[in-house]
């Protein structure tokens, strides 16, 4: 089930999250991070943050924003994580197809991630799947602490 994030889901799921941006792998979000600021950063900055519950337990989040104001203000953004224990289960998948229904119901035309760090194969292969292209490459814009300096991709998807 997928459904409106609530403070005590977020404290369930602090544990994956926290553990998400020390690796340092996939987020560019500070990695001593607390807790009151990754809330406030996933959860009250954004329009909506929802989570996925199996049995009681939160196994993936995700928010969804407004990538920019103006004129840009149809181009939403999201950030998903899973927790280890779900990965390989469809769980980003289902959020993600959820995303898109959400933003086409808030009013948006499109979906933008800005940063999707290359050697992250597996989301990027994902999100192309879901029909996301990349759109542009920023070099060395990711400092992986296993592979040095990576790229990062820009991916879109016109949603209507």
């Amino acid at each position: 089930m997928i459904r409106e994030i609530t403070p005590q889901d977020f404290q369930s799921f602090w544990p994956t999250f926290s553990s998400v941006i020390q690796a340092e792998e996939t987020y560019a979000f500070d990695a001593d991070m607390t807790v009151e600021q990754a809330y406030q950063l996933w959860c009250e900055v954004p329009l909506k943050t929802l989570v996925f519950v199996e049995d009681n337990v939160v196994l993936g989040t995700y928010y969804i924003k407004p990538n920019a104001m103006g004129p840009s203000r149809h181009i939403c953004n999201c950030g998903y994580m899973v927790s280890d224990q779900a990965r390989g289960k469809g769980i980003a998948r289902q959020m993600c197809e959820h995303s898109q229904q959400v933003a086409i119901e808030l009013g948006f035309k499109a979906m933008q991630f800005n940063s999707v760090v290359s050697s992250n194969e597996v989301a990027v292969k994902l999100w192309q799947k879901l029909g996301f292209d990349i759109i542009g490459t920023i070099p060395k814009a990711y400092k992986h602490p296993r592979m040095g300096y990576v790229d990062s991709f820009v991916m879109y998807k016109w949603l209507l």
